[in-house]
């Protein structure tokens, strides 16, 4: 299985390259995993709805510029699908035998994700109704996929 995870923002926290590094070194053993980021746009506190919108527009086509056609999409959302570990190790597991070998995660800016972006989604996901930063999810993220590569092989994982 080919995994792809495009997030908006580059990832500057020391501590979290080498959170993410482990679990890529471990996840090998399972799929192919790319990580691939798109550079977020300026985004100041005080900005109207309108701008909002414009910056998420603009991360949103350079979200999009990553995915083909043929790759099963998973956006992080707040409002997306809460599911158990076990429930994701079905779903990957589930899109492995039908086929579909071809999947990308997406992580949006600190805005969150475009319209564009969501309607090209074919699961929303939601890890908690909390906000959490962007490059930290990318290790939550992670972390779930490598232990339901390790709940569908049967393997051990710590509970």
């Amino acid at each position: 299985m080919k995994i792809t995870i495009v997030s908006v923002g580059k990832l500057k926290e020391k501590y979290l390259k080498q959170g993410i590094a482990e679990y890529m070194k471990r996840l090998s053993a399972y799929a192919t995993v790319n990580i691939m980021e798109v550079p977020d746009e300026k985004a100041p506190e005080n900005m109207s709805k309108a701008e909002e919108e414009e910056v998420k527009r603009k991360e949103g086509q350079r979200i999009l510029s990553h995915l083909n056609q043929d790759t099963f999409v998973i956006t992080l959302e707040i409002e997306g699908k809460m599911l158990t570990s076990e429930q994701l190790a079905a779903k990957l597991d589930e899109l492995a035998t039908y086929g579909k070998s071809k999947i990308a995660f997406v992580i949006g800016g600190s805005l969150g994700l475009s319209k564009e972006v969501t309607k090209r989604s074919d699961l929303a996901l939601s890890f908690s109704k909390m906000t959490f930063p962007h490059q930290l999810m990318r290790m939550i993220l992670l972390e779930q996929v490598y232990r339901a590569y390790r709940i569908n092989k049967g393997q051990p994982y710590h509970k």
